[in-house]
């Protein structure tokens, strides 16, 4: 049992590593692409960030926990083919720099396997669909609340210097960088922590009193650490795509998408939806590229992401079922 927990917490931990150098690019790209930090300043910024904001809550981490499916078909080989199938679909993303969603990998992962446990009436379907419809609806709202914020700022700066727009911005994208950065933070980890105590849960090793999950701090404390650390190795192919491939962005283009995705991201953290920080990011920068121009956003490098976006949850519950027959014969 003790082993088997282990290997649990183990992969929970690999999981959110690889999500923070996955994700690294939903906090800094737009901050590197428009010249406003370093790439070495921003990774450094983006993982303090990162670690604090994993801190604070746990109402995602509840929802991972708890909202997916019936604790008692979650056994630890579940979990464990979970965790593999959202490792491996991120780093298959990651590989060719496609912007994916470990977010949709895990819920994914975890649906795909307990289905092949247990069948699908042991899946909490209306928590699912209420998490799927905030997976699908945050980018587009994302997508108009910064198309909405760059038209209006751009409204109240419209008899003012080029270069003292620029000036301005560039300070004001530091907290619009940070504010992003935190609140991955306080999406991401937190799927992580909800694995580990869903698991602790499975072995008797922590009580969930109602709807509400305790979630040790020892735990908090690793998942942070963990994203932290991944942040800090960075996902360049995914910065890459991000920053510049989407649409060429000035600092407060980046300011605008930066603002609208933490504003969509606070609101999903509070309400304990686990939704997919790079999808809510990519929306936001595609709503300030249409609002300059439509031919601005290159579509075909959108479309590309948004193939990706389709095929996550399928893929990652396909593989989680091949996993799981690999892995059950163990436990």
């Amino acid at each position: 049992m003790f082993l088997a927990l282990a290997l649990i917490v183990l992969l929970a931990l690999v999981f959110d590593y690889i999500n923070g150098f996955h994700d690294t690019a939903n906090a800094i790209a737009t901050v590197v692409s428009t010249g406003v930090l370093s790439a070495r300043n921003a990774i450094m910024m983006a993982a303090v960030l990162n670690f604090g904001g994993a801190l604070l809550g746990t109402q995602v981490a509840t929802t991972i926990a708890k909202g997916i499916a019936d604790s008692q078909f979650v056994v630890p080989a579940v979990i464990v083919a979970a965790l593999l199938a959202a490792i491996v679909w991120n780093l298959i993303t990651w590989w060719f720099g496609i912007p994916s969603s470990s977010s949709h990998a895990l819920v994914g992962g975890l649906s795909g396997a307990v289905v092949a446990q247990a069948g699908l009436g042991a899946l909490h379907t209306t928590k699912l669909k209420e998490v799927a419809t905030y997976l699908v609806v945050s980018p587009v709202v994302g997508f108009f609340i910064a198309m909405a914020i760059i038209i209006l700022l751009l409204w109240i700066c419209r008899r003012m210097a080029g270069h003292r727009v620029n000036v301005a911005f560039r300070k004001l994208q530091l907290v619009s960088a940070g504010a992003m950065a935190f609140t991955h933070g306080t999406n991401d980890a937190q799927k992580a922590m909800g694995i580990i105590a869903l698991a602790l849960i499975t072995y008797g090793k922590l009580a969930a009193h109602g709807a509400k999950v305790d979630v040790p701090i020892w735990v908090k404390l690793a998942c942070a650490t963990a994203m932290g650390l991944g942040t800090m190795s960075g996902g360049w192919k995914i910065i890459r795509t991000m920053g510049t491939k989407i649409v060429k962005l000035r600092p407060i283009h980046g300011f605008a998408a930066e603002t609208s995705a933490a504003i969509v991201l606070f609101t999903t953290a509070h309400l304990g939806i686990p939704v997919s920080t790079t999808h809510v990011i990519s929306g936001a920068i595609m709503g300030v590229g249409a609002s300059m121009n439509v031919s601005a956003v290159r579509w075909g490098v959108a479309g590309n992401i948004l193939v990706a976006w389709v095929l996550t949850i399928p893929i990652s519950a396909l593989l989680a079922a091949a996993f799981l027959k690999l892995v059950a014969p163990l436990f």
